[in-house]
């Protein structure tokens, strides 16, 4: 539940609609089938990782005890990207949902309350602040209450995760239900566009959409990161980790297949594409529900993602990289209670004020990269500690190169991560050479950000250079 409730979320609900009217048009669903090879080769790594190695901490631990420092250092700060700033990403399109759920029952949220200060400049993909303040009140209050709940404690929240991962997957099934009905098969034709340069269809858009809709699969692995909290965790993770994105990228296929079928994919560059296919349904009563799940189920993605960076965070506390703060443990709730409040206000700042579509391709970024360094530990243990217990391994076998066990999964793993970070920063090139320079300045600015804090506290303040100070 906890895999599937932080996975279905921002990309099905949002990302989908940009991805298919912008790159691949109906090919989409093949998009969706290479973004989740490259998941599925991690998933296999991740389960072996956590299955030998159940620590809290995602691939920060992993990395941390199999790499050492600097290793773990590099994926925690790629984490950030991964969970915390994609928070930020969920809550701007749980606040469109809201307000428009909102809207049908007569209370109309102004823009001033509901769009981020900063909004991306048509024409030019920089940033600037529009005509008159503004601040995303309503995502803000999202992640307070999300905040809240994992303040309170674990056990308490996957009981809520539980209820509403039901209701958000009830909701997307009811959704393909209705619209086996209302169909137009021409829509899906030609499945692949013509190519019209750039990553503008043809296969290029295909693979650019995939890494997109890469975003949609952000969350899956999150199960790892409660092992300490699972019972069985060697049994238990790999299944939940595996088996929650092979439900996912069903039910991705199915809502993407409907939702093109429905509505011109030309049409569906919008914040809310399956709120445009309800309404050319026209059944008012099944947008509520369309709206009302969104809303739900966006929550729900908020509270696995805010949950994973808050363990990952007192994971790398406890071991001196990050300040004590992460580490408070609440003396009655037994939760890191005051890094989870730092946490829930930096992302409520940044979903305040920075827009959607400037963070996601970052977002991508930083997952693929950490994806394949989890890949890479895979080979790395095997090598370093070719004997240790080990409940659940990787399919495929291997080959030896001078002496090196290499996997074929893990291999495939990072080759496919390599496919989805490529498109972004092909895009990002462009964007510089065409005077726009704001993508490739925001990933130098995390990148530099992430080595000041290492150079000047973290090192400094390690579990491993006050033992070697000893």
């Amino acid at each position: 539940m906890l895999g599937v409730g932080s996975t279905i979320g921002a990309g099905i609900y949002v990302m989908t609609g940009t991805a298919a009217a912008e790159y691949a048009g109906p090919s989409i669903l093949v998009s969706f089938v290479i973004a989740a090879l490259a998941c599925l080769f991690t998933a296999f790594s991740y389960g072996e990782l956590s299955s030998s190695l159940p620590v809290s901490g995602s691939a920060y631990s992993y990395a941390y005890v199999s790499m050492g420092e600097r290793a773990a250092w590099t994926v925690g700060w790629l984490l950030l990207l991964e969970y915390g700033i994609s928070c930020a990403a969920v809550a701007s399109g749980l606040s469109g949902y809201a307000t428009s759920l909102l809207s049908s029952f007569g209370v109309h949220i102004p823009a001033a309350l509901s769009q981020a200060t900063f909004q991306t400049v048509p024409g030019s993909g920089g940033m600037a602040i529009t005509s008159g303040w503004r601040f995303d009140l309503v995502a803000t209050i999202a992640i307070a209450v999300v905040t809240a709940c994992l303040v309170r404690g674990v056990q308490e929240s996957a009981r809520v995760n539980t209820i509403i991962v039901f209701i958000k997957v009830g909701v997307l099934f009811l959704f393909v239900a209705c619209g086996l009905f209302a169909l137009h098969p021409s829509y899906w034709h030609p499945f692949i566009p013509e190519y019209r340069g750039g990553f503008q269809y043809g296969i290029p858009g295909m693979f650019r959409a995939a890494s997109i809709i890469f975003f949609a699969y952000v969350g899956f692995e999150a199960v790892s990161t409660a092992s300490a909290e699972a019972r069985n965790p060697r049994r238990d993770v790999p299944i939940g980790i595996i088996g929650s994105l092979v439900i996912c990228t069903f039910v991705y296929v199915c809502v993407a297949s409907i939702l093109i079928g429905i509505v011109p994919y030309q049409q569906l560059n919008v914040a809310d594409p399956l709120s445009i296919a309800v309404r050319a349904m026209h059944q008012p009563w099944l947008a509520l529900f369309v709206n009302l799940g969104a809303t739900i189920g966006l929550c729900s993605v908020l509270l696995g993602l805010l949950y994973g960076q808050t363990r990952i965070f007192f994971a790398m506390s406890r071991d001196g990289l990050l300040p004590p703060i992460f580490s408070y443990v609440h003396k009655r709730y037994h939760t890191p209670w005051t890094g989870t409040i730092l946490l829930g206000i930096i992302v409520a700042l940044a979903t305040a004020t920075l827009p959607i579509d400037v963070i996601s391709d970052l977002v991508s970024i930083g997952t693929a990269a950490a994806f394949g360094i989890v890949c890479f530990t895979v080979i790395w243990q095997r090598n370093m500690h070719p004997d240790m217990p080990r409940s659940f391994s990787v399919p495929l076998g291997g080959f030896r190169v001078k002496g090196w066990w290499i996997g074929f999964t893990p291999l495939l793993g990072i080759l496919f991560c390599i496919v989805m970070i490529a498109p972004l920063f092909a895009d990002m090139a462009r964007a510089l050479l065409h005077g726009n320079p704001v993508p490739a300045l925001l990933l130098l600015a995390y990148a530099g950000l992430g080595f000041v804090t290492y150079w000047y506290y973290s090192r400094h303040n390690s579990s491993f250079a006050k033992k070697s100070a000893d």
